[in-house]
């Protein structure tokens, strides 16, 4: 038997005790908690700034909230500490945040509305932050139970089309219900019955996410299988627009029966995104903007409050005290705002109507200015920005899918609500994800919230290790003849 090869020249010898142990990645669990310390800090100190604009004494509010708010999201951290230790840490305190402002500008329209309540000689409102903080606990079960329950996330692949079905019939529920049952302010889009109401359609989009990712998955070949190549790109066949087809035609038939503007924008615009992402082809992006540009002319023609909306857009002040009153008073408040803004509590938000759900960013840009509405827009550009680097980052091309269609969900409505209350494109009646007041709008964004976080611990958890085969002792080993040629060749 030959002697050992002696080592190769620079390799480097082992110590006597044998090389230490890598050291555990790390989670980033402790810097995610002193983030959202401070969220909780930034929200109670924001209360107390509220409470002192208003010439009140502190109350009880102040500390009943913040410590809410401070109980709530440390059962979010440890949920996520134990069910996703890898998570990206920016992802829930950067949602605490926004959560928490949201909080402070709806109990500061409480004060408000109490105020002109006395003022008039009416009965002062129940406050909606207090609903608010009951929605958000029941967001956080949301949150917790889907940590727990979904210990893969790629399990939903599985039953992607029974998903899908769940989310196509949960949308189109409020079409087939009678007006008192789902109708409010024009739109069907609510189940609502006595002691409960939901509004089905918040949870439909992530439903109907997650089965489009599973099928672009499946069938990536026939979306992009080669068709037609004009202007330097390439479109698809004919008989393989069917899927984006369906798709259109079923925002159309939520425009038609629901008039909801809102939702069939969001819907068709996120799945072409997600078709884009698996096939990257511009082709797709022009098709699907024909096809909505063709929706918008007929809902137009079709439709009298598709031609209102868009008649305000174009002059919220000819119809001043009727149709433009909301969009002019939006104005109004951004205007007043300016700069720097009015301070906490002490503008007059109240003068818009739906201050608390639909237009919370006019709220926000009369008080805090045009800084602190760049402050709130650049929060959810890091969080979209965190969502989509979790789906270059995960390994499996479901996880893309699903966390960059979760991510531009997020960013997609958040276009909607600001371009509409700013007079960039047509109002649409969308809420501002994880700030507007609302119970079924929460509990689908901390469902999502949940969602990305799951794809996130996946995509930064560290690699398996790879056992290694078994030698076997030189004693044990088979002896093997070898012909000449597969030896090295003589000098």
């Amino acid at each position: 038997m030959s002697a050992p090869a002696p080592p190769s020249a620079g390799a480097f010898p082992s110590p006597p005790g044998g090389f230490a142990p890598a050291p555990p990645p790390s989670t980033r669990r402790n810097a995610e908690l002193l983030l959202l310390a401070f969220a909780a800090l930034l929200t109670t100190v924001s209360l107390f700034l509220v409470e002192a604009s208003q010439e009140q004494s502190v109350t009880w509010d102040i500390a009943k909230y913040g410590l809410a708010f401070l109980g709530l999201f440390a059962v979010a951290h440890l949920a996520v500490r134990r069910f996703a230790p890898f998570a990206d840490p920016l992802l829930l305190p950067v949602v605490a945040v926004l959560n928490g402002l949201g909080l402070v500008l709806i109990h500061r329209l409480d004060l408000g509305a109490a105020q002109n309540a006395e003022y008039n000689s009416v009965p002062v409102p129940s406050p909606d932050a207090n609903q608010q903080i009951m929605w958000t606990g029941l967001g956080m079960v949301v949150f917790v139970v889907v940590l727990i329950v979904l210990r893969d996330y790629r399990t939903l692949a599985r039953y992607s089309y029974t998903l899908g079905l769940i989310g196509l019939v949960a949308l189109m529920i409020p079409a087939l219900l009678p007006d008192r049952f789902s109708q409010t302010n024009g739109s069907k889009i609510w189940i609502r019955l006595p002691g409960f109401s939901v509004q089905p359609g918040e949870f439909a989009k992530i439903l109907l996410i997650i089965f489009f990712a599973s099928v672009l998955v499946a069938k990536r070949d026939l979306f992009t299988t080669a068709g037609r190549h004009m202007l330097g790109m390439d479109f698809p066949r004919g008989r393989d627009l069917g899927p984006i087809l369906a798709v259109w035609l079923v925002c159309i038939a939520v425009l038609v029966f629901e008039k909801d503007l809102g939702t069939s924008l969001l819907i068709f615009s996120t799945v072409l995104v997600m078709l884009y992402i698996a096939t990257e082809r511009v082709g797709w992006l022009i098709i699907g903007g024909g096809l909505l540009a063709i929706g918008f002319v007929f809902a137009y023609k079709s439709f009298s409050h598709v031609r209102v909306r868009t008649d305000t857009w174009l002059d919220p002040f000819a119809d001043y005290h009727n149709t433009g009153y909301q969009l002019s008073q939006s104005l109004f408040g951004l205007a007043t705002g300016g700069l720097a803004g009015t301070g906490l509590g002490s503008g007059r938000p109240n003068q818009v109507p739906f201050a608390n759900t639909d237009f919370i960013i006019t709220t926000i840009g009369e008080e805090l200015g045009l800084i602190g509405l760049t402050a709130v827009l650049i929060l959810f550009l890091v969080l979209i920005l965190r969502g989509l680097r979790t789906a270059i980052a995960v390994r499996d091309s479901f996880g893309k899918l699903l966390a960059a269609g979760l991510s531009f969900t997020i960013a997609i409505q958040l276009f909607v609500v600001v371009g509409g209350v700013t007079k960039l494109i047509p109002l649409t009646g969308l809420t501002t994800p994880f700030m507007s007041y609302g119970g079924s709008s929460l509990l689908a964004n901390y469902a999502l919230l949940a969602l990305l976080i799951k794809v996130s611990d996946a995509a930064r958890a560290p690699a398996p290790a790879r056992k290694k085969d078994p030698v076997a002792p030189i004693a044990e080993a088979t002896t093997e003849l070898l012909r000449r040629s597969e030896t090295r060749p003589q000098e």
